[in-house]
């Protein structure tokens, strides 16, 4: 067989199977949205285009030396499974996804503890930028930008534009920064951090949390699934950990209510675009529940109380973004699920091993999102009908997705 022979058979082993799972698995899922897994009698569905995956990888590298990504992408679409062996030992997290323009976003490769790697990402091309940085944060309203390198923070007034404030970092030996969140002003700024959750300011820093135990002299700052949330209007914190309940604190960082979490764990919390509603995660294993209370009156809640809404009953969330009409999480599972505000799901679609970052575009258009798998995906929301190879029931299309691997030399977009 020639190569052009073999190659007419590699992409049709590619569509011809990839098709076929995305129908099976899509028509699984619609079957247990509707009627639950203990009624389902068959098998799950499993995508068996792994021996086809090194081959179509090697295509991949071809393409991209040879610009010749359109077309590969057309011939080849892109999956998740197949690739499942290689993101086990190749994989790795991309966090601190900020939006900056329409076709531009900043991130950062590796977790808090390890040696991060910062990047700009402008439609497809790639800009490496200084290895000192250790991670980068975006604020709600006004393009403020907070920037952690070795020993400072600071804050600009758009993506390398004027700087605001330098802060100095709190004396701690080893301080892993989870997650930078800059006022709208640049004046303050929330750290997040396994050892601590710190509030920034121009007079200096306080830890919001955990609360010091005074009377333990073996009391430490350490916290497990560390998590902050700001406000849009800058007026309101939440802060939390898997040992603590979810806290309500005002921007000065003083405690104002303490609400129980749904599920066994607080894990990830967020306020709704309009600023009326307050998402509060929290998880078991690699599910959870997230509820809704309301922000105005929130000085007014008892612990205990049931003012809440359950939004959802499923997912671990690991990151998410707000819309004026919806909140869309991303999972444990690699999930994106979009509910309205009663908790009605609005769509789903399959991104593949955790989802550790998301940013949304301001015209809520274009959503970037990242994962474990070491990649970083652009979806187009709302748009024209899926592929049938896309795995979810929402019209959202992928543009384009920029694979950074451990053991790969350089970037490839698919």
């Amino acid at each position: 067989m020639n190569l052009a022979d073999n190659n007419y058979l590699l992409e049709s082993q590619w569509n011809i199977q990839g098709h076929s799972y995305a129908k099976e698995i899509n028509a699984h899922q619609a079957f247990i949205e509707e009627h639950g897994m203990p009624d389902w009698m068959g098998k799950e569905p499993a995508d068996k285009r792994d021996e086809l995956a090194l081959e179509v990888l090697a295509l991949l590298k071809k393409a991209n030396r040879e610009g010749t990504i359109d077309t590969f992408r057309a011939s080849y679409p892109p999956a998740y499974a197949p690739f499942i062996n290689i993101i086990q030992e190749q994989g790795q997290n991309i966090e601190n996804l900020c939006y900056i323009n329409e076709d531009t976003i900043a991130f950062v490769i590796g977790s808090a503890y390890e040696k991060r790697k910062a990047y700009v990402l402008t439609n497809r091309n790639i800009e490496k930028l200084s290895d000192s940085i250790r991670a980068i944060g975006r604020s709600h309203l006004n393009n403020i930008y907070a920037i952690a390198k070795t020993n400072s923070i600071t804050t600009y007034k758009n993506w390398e534009g004027r700087k605001i404030f330098e802060f100095k970092l709190p004396p701690v030996v080893v301080l892993p920064i989870s997650q930078l969140i800059p006022f709208n002003d640049g004046l303050s700024v929330l750290l997040i951090s396994s050892e601590g959750i710190y509030l920034l300011t121009t007079q200096g820093h306080s830890m919001i949390h955990p609360v010091p135990d005074l009377e333990d002299k073996d009391w430490s700052s350490y916290i497990d699934m560390e998590h902050a949330a700001l406000s849009y209007d800058n007026s309101l914190i939440v802060v939390g950990d898997q040992t603590s309940a979810h806290r309500i604190l005002n921007r000065d960082g003083n405690h104002i209510a303490t609400i129980d979490p749904h599920s066994s764990y607080p894990h990830y919390a967020l306020f709704s675009k309009d600023g009326q509603q307050i998402l509060l995660n929290s998880c078991h294993s690699c599910d959870g529940t997230t509820i809704s209370v309301p922000a105005t009156g929130i000085h007014t809640i008892k612990r205990g109380d049931d003012s809440h809404t359950i939004i959802d009953n499923s997912c671990r969330v690991y990151a998410a973004a707000t819309t004026a009409e919806h909140y869309i999480f991303g999972d444990a599972h690699g999930n994106l699920q979009a509910f309205d505000k009663e908790g009605k799901k609005s769509w789903s679609y399959f991104i593949g091993s955790i989802i550790t970052g998301m940013t949304l575009s301001e015209d809520e258009k274009t959503l970037w999102v990242a994962s474990g798998s070491g990649m970083v995906h652009k979806l187009k929301l709302n748009g024209e009908q899926p592929d049938d190879h896309t795995i979810g029931n929402g019209n959202i299309n992928e543009e384009f997705r920029v694979i950074f691997w451990k053991n790969e030399p350089e970037p490839l977009v698919w």
